[in-house]
């Protein structure tokens, strides 16, 4: 069996903080093989810059995904060009956008290779991107593979409806699909008929006393004057870790489980 630890988005310093203690000790207890994490909003709270995607991988992080706030760093721009096997944008970029929107990683457990892909989608429900269909870009992707590779997909949306979809569209065609996006770990993990893992979010890696990982004050302040506001990431309290553990059979490319991941420092 090959188990993946994804952890979900991580927002700033706690967050970057909290895996770097965490991810050694979870990975020791789950036998982890791999480490994907979202990093979109790494660098101060929104966006990521060649700093902290430094620290998530020295953190133990082999694979970074992101979603709509990638960009928000100018110097990322660069770098994803430069470091796309180990940091992704989502797929379903028009063509032209730097970096890549899925890679690989080979990894060799009991003296056997096994290949595993890592994919970033990104939603168009409620969020105003300008990006090609997600569901027809996965199709695209997956069409021509041999049916045992093992394909984990980021799917970075806010429409719970349109992650349930991807998940329910994709099953039997890739190993698991994750939701990432909305901050919040969901209750709703499962493995679908035709053995794909699922859960809608796999939540934050961030502050606990936050609204999404960012200060409580401002956000409050923006719902009650309709102005906007400067995020900023909480400097001190306890942060917590969300993800999930995906098992799958290296010769099926099928889930065998999925467990939901909670920890707090």
């Amino acid at each position: 069996m090959i188990k993946i630890l994804f952890l979900g988005d991580i927002v700033g310093r706690p967050g970057r903080t909290i895996i770097k203690e965490l991810i050694p000790v979870l990975v020791a207890e789950h036998d982890i093989d791999v480490v994907v994490a979202n990093g979109e909003n790494s660098a101060g709270g929104t966006g990521i810059d060649p700093n902290t995607a430094g620290d998530m991988f020295a953190s133990g992080v082999n694979i970074i995904t992101t979603g709509n706030h990638v960009w928000k760093r100018k110097d990322i721009f660069d770098y994803i060009k430069l470091n796309q096997t180990r940091i992704i944008r989502p797929l379903n970029y028009p063509p032209g956008v730097a970096g890549a929107g899925s890679t690989r990683i080979i990894i060799n457990k009991n003296g056997k290779d096994t290949t595993i892909w890592v994919v970033n989608l990104h939603g168009r429900t409620f969020i105003d991107e300008v990006l090609d269909c997600p569901f027809r870009v996965a199709e695209k992707f997956v069409q021509g593979r041999d049916s045992n590779e093992i394909i984990l997909v980021d799917f970075h949306a806010e429409a719970t409806s349109e992650k349930g979809a991807m998940g329910w569209f994709l099953d039997g065609k890739v190993t698991a699909v994750i939701g990432t996006h909305t901050h919040v770990q969901t209750a709703d993990e499962r493995i679908l008929p035709q053995g794909t893992a699922f859960i809608s979010d796999a939540g934050m890696c961030g502050a606990i006393d936050s609204i999404l990982g960012v200060e409580v004050e401002p956000i409050v302040s923006s719902f009650l004057t309709g102005l906007p506001v400067r995020f900023e990431v909480p400097n001190k309290g306890e942060a917590m870790l969300n993800g999930v553990v995906i098992e799958c059979d290296e010769n099926t490319g099928r889930a065998t489980g999925i467990e939901r991941i909670r920890a707090s420092l």
